[in-house]
């Protein structure tokens, strides 16, 4: 079958715990406290015999070791540069030390806990318990919270520990975590008849754009017209693989994908029939949409991710991952809950596997600072591995410039005005797409809020950009980052932080794609527009790197800072609206908005050692 589950409940009920009377146990003290974001509310105790997936990340052995690797392989000016590592040389780096593994078994044993679900490193221990189990392993009180739009999950904002287990766990979740996987296509949804004339003023000077180039409805032609991809044929499909991830019940639709197939690449409509749909952790399956799910618009992400790669990147095998998560609350003595914690579940299943594809896009993210610090330093360096790999990950920058108008509050108690970065957008191992739109030139992807002929309100969309307030900036976009900051002159001094790591790092098109949902087409934006179609761009590169040889990009951002940004368009008109100001302006060289520029496909491949 096309559609495998590889993840599922059933594995999951093999982890069940048997939780006795709890020993006499060491001293306990505060492990993690976390703020509870603005948008939740805490509304009642969490049922006792709720059980819940709770995953606990063993401090890692030697991750400098992994990323001082990670960051030679990635470096275009290193001897390593290309020779990516072994999913054992990996594991290897980070599975924890023996007094490590010793003691959380030990401690969990003493609760009367029989570990038997790991992760391949075996850095990371998933049980299943009530809530009443977990609140006396963790000294801790769970309680529902519920979001602004109904949403519900269960979640103790502080927990503990034995004080002599801190220094060998680094986290434990689902406990004071609140982040969700957000579409980054969300606000920026417009069906046809609804677009504002100020979007649609713009005419390529090209003629060669401009026959195949319009602002209404972006099509495929004008992409490769436009990044220099049209008649290059793939030689590796072989070997070269492109991914990408869905959560939130998003599965994409066979039908609608060849629907868009037939119009715009009739050559290639088979592609829709066979492509694998992998699940993960009871993820939605390879079926069409309920009434239930046509009702809430699922799967206009999942369509636009499959449709944006298959226009560009023809002929390289397309990989789907729709992983379970964060369904709501509804309590349960039998059914583990494994809400709202997606991407560790996804990228720890990728790193069990002996292969995995080049490049990965993934166009969810949440604001940074709904998810706790030591959560959020783990799943990086999740990332980290699965670069170190040689794969790359892509992931979306937002829709909000530096953050959404009415939410630009800080959630650290003091309640000030600050931008709002994302995650996993902010984490240095990613790389981050931002969102251009017109053709010559390209500028940053704007529209403003306005109400269509038929009543509805269609909220701010721009290309989204900022500082982390969690990672420092790398050292392969330091010059840059710190040039642009100096070039600010203190504007918006205090609302960001100087020091952080800045994003996106690239970009490309992200205003009004043209693509098909629930046998209708319309089109949509998003920098989850831009981030499938510069991965199926990118898998190109990889396609011809393979076929004269060499190995994949990998983990790009080394590389691009160094040498790539020679192959992209700069971007240099438009800014970061949002929090009510214009935000980070572009500007020549790199910006917290754009980043680097747009891909030129035949520049891109020679700067990489490729052959067309």
């Amino acid at each position: 079958m096309v559609g495998t589950t590889v993840f599922s409940a059933a594995l999951i009920a093999a982890a069940q715990a048997v939780f006795a009377n709890p020993i006499a146990r060491s001293a306990y003290s505060v492990k993690d406290s976390h703020h509870v974001p603005r948008d939740w509310t805490k509304v009642a105790r969490a049922p006792a015999g709720h059980v819940m997936q709770l995953q606990i990340g063993l401090t890692q052995s030697n991750f400098a070791e992994l990323e001082k690797q990670l960051y030679e392989v990635s470096d275009p000016e290193h001897s390593k540069y290309g020779k990516h590592l072994t999913a054992e040389e990996v594991e290897e780096l980070v599975k924890p030390t023996t007094e490590t593994s010793d003691l959380v078994h030990e401690w969990l044993a003493d609760n009367g806990i029989v570990a038997t679900t790991y992760s391949a490193a075996k850095d990371w221990i998933t049980v299943s318990l009530p809530v009443s189990d977990i609140e006396r392993l963790l000294d801790t009180e769970y309680h529902i919270y519920e979001h602004k739009d109904g949403s519900r999950v269960a979640r103790a904002p502080s927990w503990s520990l034995p004080g002599h287990l801190h220094a060998h766990i680094d986290t434990i979740q689902p406990t004071n975590s609140f982040f969700r996987a957000r579409r980054q296509s969300s606000q920026a949804v417009v069906d046809f008849g609804v677009i504002p004339a100020a979007n649609l003023k713009h005419a390529p000077a090209s003629p060669e754009i401009g026959a195949v180039c319009n602002t209404s409805s972006v099509t495929p032609q004008c992409f490769e017209t436009l990044y220099k991809t049209k008649g290059y044929t793939p030689r590796s499909t072989c070997k070269n693989k492109v991914a990408f991830t869905n959560y939130l019940g998003e599965h994409p639709l066979r039908s609608d994908g060849a629907l868009f197939l037939e119009k715009y690449r009739p050559s290639w409509t088979s592609i829709a029939r066979t492509f694998p749909q992998l699940t993960l952790a009871d993820g939605p399956g390879d079926r069409p949409l309920t009434p239930e799910e046509i009702a809430s618009a699922t799967s206009k992400e999942a369509n636009l991710d499959f449709q944006a790669i298959s226009g560009i990147s023809h002929k390289t095998p397309i990989i789907s991952y729709s992983t379970g998560g964060s369904p709501p609350f509804i309590p349960s003595e039998s059914t583990p809950d494994n809400s709202n914690e997606p991407y560790l579940v996804w990228v720890n299943w990728l790193l069990a596997q002996k292969s995995i594809p080049q490049i990965v896009s993934t166009s969810y993210a949440d604001d940074e600072q709904t998810v706790p610090v030591s959560y959020a330093r783990r799943v990086c360096n999740q990332f980290a591995q699965v670069g170190a790999r040689g794969t790359s990950l892509l992931f979306a920058s937002g829709d909000s410039g530096v953050g959404s108008v009415g939410s630009c509050i800080s959630n650290d108690g003091k309640n000030t005005t600050k931008f709002i970065p994302l995650f996993p957008s902010s984490c240095p191992y990613v790389t981050t797409v931002g969102a251009t739109q017109n053709f010559e030139p390209e500028v940053v992807a704007y529209r403003p809020a306005f109400v269509g002929p038929d009543g509805v309100a269609h909220g701010n969309y721009t290309s989204g950009g900022g500082f982390s307030n969690i990672f420092d900036i790398p050292s392969y976009q330091l010059k840059e980052v710190t040039s642009y900051v100096k070039g600010l002159k203190g504007e918006y001094h205090g609302l960001y932080n100087p020091k952080g790591r800045a994003y996106p790092d690239i970009s490309a098109q992200g205003l009004y794609f043209a693509y098909f949902w629930n046998g209708t087409e319309g089109v949509i934006s998003g920098t989850s527009a831009s981030t499938p179609l510069l991965s199926g761009v990118l898998s190109l590169v990889n396609d011809a790197l393979l076929a004269s040889g060499k190995g994949p990009l990998g983990f790009l951002n080394p590389w691009l800072y160094k040498v790539g940004f020679k192959g992209l368009n700069d971007i240099t008109s438009g800014s970061a609206h949002g929090c009510d100001v214009d935000g980070f302006p572009a500007v020549k060289g790199w910006d917290p908005v754009t980043g680097l520029g747009t891909p030129d496909f035949p520049k891109l491949v020679k700067l990489a050692g490729g052959k067309l």
